[in-house]
């Protein structure tokens, strides 16, 4: 990528709001803005700026079917003339007349912060049925379309047959929509981890690499953060190559046995973290979360697993993206959200490292660019027992974390 270096569009690890882990596919553009304005006064200090609009934006009924059914069947997106999704007005007023999310993201930009939004790898079926034009190629949604590549949880899209005429130009098309609309951060679905296809779990690297070169084209700094995983270590060097943050897992969720099985994904992934390039341990389930799915429920994490997340994801530099919905933060979770010794080593930090782990507890260690040393003691274990590492010991609660700086 001789021009365009991805790398410099996010030398610190990235820090923001998705929608997902609250709003499931409804969110709504009065939903963002709140979200928005809690980040611009409340955490952006802290280094907070990515507000993240997440799956189904384009689909007018988006949730319609929850709690029974999560992705509308066979639904009906709001599309251009040219096969390119577009928000949805009736979620997203602004967006009438064919405005997209220019509004929208201005707002979020007059805040200080940045603007982003989540698709799924393809081109849209009802497109591809329709036989939809492309901008920029007389070939049609049907002639590069893969009806043989599918995601194994969504049935909105099929993928992109990279071999065909037209294909380049559908991707080149839809980020210069997004480059006209002001997006910063892309979050591509269904790519990461191709998980329909157990055999061949990459088999979207060629949509990757176009994805990527479609950035570079239109003009704009893009941050590309890939999903689901858990992402294919073997392919790590194909991931640093493109991608700026990669998911190491699947969806994760506030689930103790979640938790405790990300100390050996981090493990398997520390050697791959480097600046401008993140393995992405996922969204942090704190605070309030589930109302988009029919339960609005706080987390199920207790104040020390809480706190032992958000350790392990700053120690490995995680990007770090909050799940719940901002305005029903509580002052505790605000305060960890806020704690500038974890954010530091998450912003300043150099290569993590895993000192030891075993089932009961483990030691990871990083150092900053200014040469402190942070060490967090982890007691994985289901009773409060005292973890040492060295000359430093600390008496920890269950599933509770410690962190030392020297």
């Amino acid at each position: 990528m001789s021009k365009y270096d991805k790398n410099n569009v996010c030398r610190t690890s990235p820090m923001g709001w998705n929608s997902y882990d609250y709003y499931n596919t409804a969110v709504t553009e009065a939903d963002v803005k709140k979200n928005a304005e809690y980040m611009a006064k409340h955490l952006k200090q802290y280094g907070w700026q990515y507000i993240v609009v997440d799956i189904q934006w384009s689909d007018p009924n988006a949730g319609a079917l929850v709690p029974d059914v999560q992705y509308v069947p066979f639904t009906h997106f709001c599309l251009d003339e040219y096969s390119r999704q577009i928000p949805a007005p009736n979620r997203f007023p602004s967006s009438a007349n064919g405005a997209g999310f220019k509004s929208l993201a201005d707002y979020v930009h007059s805040l200080g912060l940045k603007f982003g939004i989540h698709i799924m790898r393809g081109i849209p079926r009802i497109s591809a049925h329709l036989h939809s034009k492309i901008l920029g190629t007389d070939k049609t949604a049907d002639q590069i379309a893969n009806p043989f590549s599918v995601s194994k949880w969504n049935g909105d899209m099929y993928g992109v047959d990279m071999s065909k005429d037209g294909a380049q130009a559908y991707y080149d098309s839809i980020f210069a929509l997004y480059a006209e609309w002001g997006v910063d951060f892309v979050k591509v679905d269904d790519i990461c981890n191709t998980n329909m296809y157990p055999q061949n779990p990459y088999s979207a690297q060629s949509e990757i690499e176009a994805i990527a070169k479609a950035i570079e084209k239109c003009g704009r700094e893009m941050v590309l953060s890939l999903s689901p995983g858990p992402a294919v270590i073997e392919k790590a060097w194909h991931l640093k190559k493109w991608a700026n943050m990669w998911r190491i897992t699947d969806d994760f969720w506030d689930e103790w046995r979640l938790l405790k099985a990300m100390f050996e994904r981090c493990e398997v992934w520390q050697e791959h973290v480097f600046e401008g390039c993140y393995p992405d341990c996922d969204m942090l389930p704190l605070g309030v979360l589930g109302g988009g799915f029919g339960r609005e429920r706080k987390t199920r994490f207790t104040r020390d697993e809480q706190r032992t997340m958000m350790t392990l994801w700053c120690m490995f530099k995680s990007p770090l993206m909050i799940g719940a919905e901002l305005t029903k933060l509580d002052e505790e979770t605000l305060s960890l959200l806020s704690d500038t010794d974890l954010l530091h080593i998450q912003q300043h930090g150099g290569k993590p490292v895993q000192m030891c782990r075993n089932d009961f507890e483990a030691v990871w260690q990083n150092t900053d660019d200014e040469g402190k040393t942070y060490i967090a003691l982890f007691n994985l274990s289901d009773v409060e027992r005292e973890v040492c590492f060295g000359d430093i010991k600390a008496p920890l609660r269950p599933h509770a974390s410690a962190l030392f700086v020297r």
